[in-house]
């Protein structure tokens, strides 16, 4: 059977329109995934993102707008759903958990768990934040019941609700962490799951009463309640592909690379693995958890109104900046901080004078040569430049997808920056520009435009990932389809080959950012 894996990013809550911050985990799952697909095929990866959408913080949010929740929620998973599609974010799967299809199936898991004898119904006091929607212990607060993630006291709740067992499950979940080191990454976070593992666990309410909530999905065994939003949330991670493929459980989600921030962590690693395993679901593959991106220090979020709009940028900017910047700036796992002048300084000096000063070079030469027609095949060997170049840029991709598996996105990139400037040091040392003066050096000239075309379109495949729309244009100024692109180096433009002229790709921006 060929190698399957299901990427998914957080369920977004709609509570508010996307931001930068959130754009980062949607983007980094996109990159992994495009990866992905040129290795496995596209038939062998599935991609889902979505909204989650119930909740007491969205009727909350709904009343303040004086709308019902399902009219607040239609229009800002909406939101979000353009956010993506305005950034290239190549979903297979866009799952909001108000779907029937997604409600069904999680009544089914609940029909599942509650058959095993793992919910069990009890009068409940508790510390709760509506920010989160969860219950807190004294121990997890901050002095004076402050709630850690949105700094604010939580309120005391006492009611009857369902709980699920996730204790009995714990020492399960303890060793296949302890049993797979890679399960959750960076490590970092690895450590922090087993701490929060290594002392029995509460069991977790999972219901809300309609008396005081009905914005939820109901309980399919007592009607007067709803599930809790967390609850909810986890199965759309599988709800929509299981509905549409029975072999999906079986044969696909083990395979899940679920894409988290590290606000979530706890959620997913101590909550979600006993959800599973109560229903009868395999554990995911990996938890690949990313820090936060702040705002001028501060962490960007909707409560803190620090935030900035993912699309605003690729209007401004065109499409892949902003994928780029915060691929190559961010290291996967730790904090990353944003700011707009430190995007236009690496658009200026990476995108306009690395790779679209490249571009162009190499493209205006070959139409200022040779009318644009390469008029020999690239070598991987000629002259000690020449084979300098074809080292670098042999396995280029590869290199790439191999940091790109283990989330070094921006080593992944830094890998293509090397090659890039390998290839413009290579215009220097052989100077095509003063050799095409000789009529009896253009033999040499040719060798090197057709060196450099082939350089670019390998450069041009290796960025897909990263920069898909860019990687498109080089490849349409080259005129090579899939199968050339690729390629190994050496193999893909032939002689007689013609490219297009040169247009701009990263127009300077000389001003400072506003």
């Amino acid at each position: 059977m060929a190698e399957r894996v299901h990427i998914t990013t957080a369920i977004f809550y709609c509570n508010a329109p996307p931001h930068v911050g959130s754009a980062y985990e949607a983007l980094a799952a996109d990159a992994f995934a495009r990866s992905r697909r040129r290795r496995l095929g596209r038939a062998n990866v599935s991609f889902l993102t979505g909204t989650d959408e119930h909740g007491d913080k969205i009727r909350r949010a709904a009343q303040a707008e004086g709308v019902p929740p399902r009219e607040f929620t239609d229009r800002t998973s909406a939101v979000f759903r353009r956010a993506w599609d305005g950034l290239n974010v190549a979903y297979d799967y866009f799952v909001r958990t108000t779907d029937p299809e997604h409600e069904k199936f999680v009544q089914q898991m609940l029909e599942r768990s509650h058959a095993r004898g793992d919910i069990y119904f009890k009068d409940y006091e508790g510390l709760y934040c509506i920010g989160c929607e969860r219950f807190y212990t004294e121990k997890e607060l901050l002095p004076g019941g402050i709630c850690p993630s949105h700094n604010r006291p939580v309120e005391r709740i006492s009611e009857g609700n369902y709980f699920l067992r996730i204790d009995k499950y714990r020492a399960q979940v303890l060793e296949h962490i302890q049993r797979n080191p890679d399960f959750i990454r960076p490590e970092r976070y690895r450590n922090e799951a087993l701490n929060m593992l290594a002392e029995p666990l509460g069991d977790l309410c999972i219901s809300r009463p309609k008396s005081r909530l009905e914005w939820g999905i109901e309980l399919p065994f007592d009607h007067n309640y709803v599930t809790y939003v967390w609850y909810d949330a986890f199965w759309a991670y599988v709800s929509a592909p299981a509905s549409r493929d029975p072999n999906f459980i079986s044969e696909v989600f083990a395979t899940t690379e679920h894409f988290i921030g590290k606000d979530i962590l706890k959620t997913h690693a101590v909550y979600w693995p006993p959800m599973l395993l109560s229903a009868g679901l395999p554990l995911f593959r990996h938890l690949d958890v990313h820090g936060w991106v702040n705002f001028g220090g501060q962490r960007m979020s909707k409560s803190s109104g620090n935030v900035a709009d993912p699309v605003s940028y690729e209007a401004a900017f065109g499409p892949d900046v902003l994928r780029y910047f915060l691929l190559r700036e961010v290291v996967y796992g730790l904090d990353g901080d944003f700011s707009e002048q430190r995007l236009i300084e690496r658009y200026n000096a990476d995108l306009a004078n690395d790779l679209g000063n490249f571009t162009s070079r190499v493209l205006s030469m070959a139409a200022r040569y040779f009318g644009g027609e390469l008029t020999c095949d690239p070598v991987l060997e000629g002259e000690p430049d020449d084979a300098a170049l074809a080292d670098v840029m042999s396995g280029l991709e590869e290199r790439v997808d191999a940091q790109v598996q283990e989330l070094a996105f921006n080593r992944g990139l830094e890998a293509i920056w090397q090659a890039l400037d390998v290839a413009n040091k290579y215009i220097v040392q052989t100077a095509p520009f003063t050799l095409a003066k000789d009529q009896a050096k253009l033999p040499r000239v040719a060798q090197i435009l057709a060196n450099l075309t082939e350089s670019l379109r390998v450069v041009a495949a290796a960025l897909e990932p990263f920069m898909p729309v860019t990687s498109r244009r080089i490849l349409d100024l080259l005129q090579v389809d899939e199968t050339a692109a690729a390629a190994p180096y050496g193999r893909g433009l032939k002689q007689g080959h013609k490219v297009k002229p040169a247009t701009p790709l990263f127009p300077r921006i000389d001003r400072k950012a506003g």
